[in-house]
């Protein structure tokens, strides 16, 4: 997620701060490190076979002894689960082990707000059209906290200058079809789905479809790297990250669609496939070429 980054940097070093397990489950250390390296390999695994190996990794999952080492690795896939396409399946399948674990080892709030793992479950529910059986007041409160979210992003606007000092308003591309995406240049996912996105620009521009690539980097590091992958969508550069907290965005790649009214027709809390892309633009009312 954006505040902590978690997606993105640190899943390895969470999976490896576990703490090891008391003697009396020393059998299950096999399995469970098996587990966290399949996890920490998941993105080395072709597109093809991905879907199969997180529902295999799940399944694993579930196998385990009730505890805060099952909970870390549910939540850890559910991170990964999300990057392209897996399918309903595997959504549902990722999605359950978390229910599960947090079942069986409820996590308890340190503050006001609902622990990272409820939120997780709730994003999976709330953007992947996942369902679960966990009645939990945490998990309610983590629902709620989205829909408040969607509430804020629905009704923000922003300007943000591009990679030559020029301002861009979202709210006098009124007309366009606007896709705002907040990525990174460290983001293995953000630069995968790039080259979908300039693709799906380059066939759609002259209907209207403006892609809004935002950064909270150095412009010069960002400049570089456009560059070097000849994208052709305008980039923005967000300093002090002030739009993406307006906009809530806790995880990259972030992506927002927004129709010719300037309403929020869609959006994806992590990478998205070209086909997925193609799904968002068709509910904001564009007819892809």
């Amino acid at each position: 997620m954006w505040a902590s980054l978690r997606n993105f940097r640190v899943i390895a070093v969470a999976l490896a701060a576990v703490p090891a397990a008391a003697p009396a489950r020393a059998t299950a250390q096999p399995a469970n490190s098996q587990i966290r390296t399949g996890i920490n390999n998941l993105r080395s695994v072709s597109d093809s076979r991905r879907p199969q190996a997180t529902t295999e990794l799940a399944q694993q999952i579930r196998t385990l002894p009730p505890g805060r080492e099952k909970l870390a690795l549910a939540d850890a896939l559910s991170h990964l689960v999300t990057e392209g396409d897996p399918g309903h399946e595997t959504l549902q399948m990722v999605a359950e082990t978390l229910a599960q674990s947090l079942k069986e080892s409820p996590v308890t709030p340190k503050e006001a707000a609902p622990p990272a793992e409820y939120m997780d479950l709730a994003r999976l529910i709330r953007y992947e059209g996942v369902s679960v059986d966990l009645k939990d007041p945490l998990l309610a409160m983590a629902l709620g906290v989205y829909e408040e979210n969607d509430a804020d992003a629905a009704g923000a606007d922003f300007t943000l200058k591009d990679l030559h000092g020029r301002p861009v308003t979202l709210s006098q591309l009124r007309g366009k079809i606007v896709l705002v995406s907040f990525w990174a240049t460290w983001c293995p996912p953000c630069r995968k789905e790039m080259a979908d996105l300039d693709q799906l620009y380059a066939a759609n521009k002259d209907q209207g479809l403006v892609i809004l690539s935002i950064s909270n980097e150095d412009a010069d590091r960002v400049s570089t790297y456009v560059k070097s992958i000849r994208y052709r969508p305008q980039v923005l550069i967000d300093q002090g990250s002030k739009v993406a907290k307006r906009l809530h965005v806790d995880g990259l790649p972030r992506t927002f669609v927004f129709d010719r009214e300037g309403k929020l027709a869609a959006q994806a809390t992590d990478m998205r496939t070209r086909q997925q892309f193609l799904r968002m633009l068709t509910a904001a009312g564009l007819k892809p070429a």
